[in-house]
């Protein structure tokens, strides 16, 4: 079972949280973002663009659903994974703690960058980015058992609040 899951939009700081906080817990780390990277051979974007979005959520699924059953570190799962019926059915009927990365839109566009990397915000990013949070937020906020803002934040504090609020001390 993991330690924690993070969950929040793109920009939110999960990937880098998840390192800080892995670090601090001495565990490691599943980004599955990276792991559906390494599985398929492809970048996101690729994915995306060649085989389309019901392909991504596709692999998506099969690599969160495996990392929430079997990793033993911190899970740092992709923003749109929530999406997933699945996925959200699982978190809910866990005993592992949720931390959701609360992110503005001004903070997150500097860390995102908005590029080509990031497909669902490849046109107009930040109205789509605003159109995603719109659907996102209640899921995200349903699914946490921690909300965590990051604005204005490094991860290593941000790591720090969530592993106080898990009751591990460093």
């Amino acid at each position: 079972m993991p330690r924690a899951v993070l969950i929040g939009p793109p920009g939110a700081g999960k990937s880098s949280v998840g390192r800080a906080l892995a670090k601090l817990l001495q565990c490691e780390i599943l980004d599955t973002d990276n792991e559906i990277e390494k599985i398929s051979g492809k970048k996101i974007a690729e994915i995306f663009t060649e085989d389309g979005e019901p392909a991504f959520r596709a692999i998506e699924k099969d690599v969160v659903l495996k990392a929430l059953k079997s990793a033993e570190g911190i899970v740092a799962l992709g923003g749109g994974s929530v999406l997933d019926s699945d996925v959200a059915d699982y978190l809910k009927g866990g005993n592992t703690p949720v931390a959701y990365l609360e992110v503005s839109i001004s903070q997150a566009a500097p860390r995102v960058g908005f590029n080509k990397e990031r497909p669902l915000l490849a046109l107009n990013p930040r109205q789509q980015w605003m159109s995603l949070m719109e659907k996102r937020r209640p899921i995200y906020e349903s699914l946490a058992t921690l909300r965590i803002a990051t604005d204005n934040r490094k991860p290593a504090e941000v790591a720090a609040e969530i592993a106080s609020a898990i009751g591990v001390t460093s």
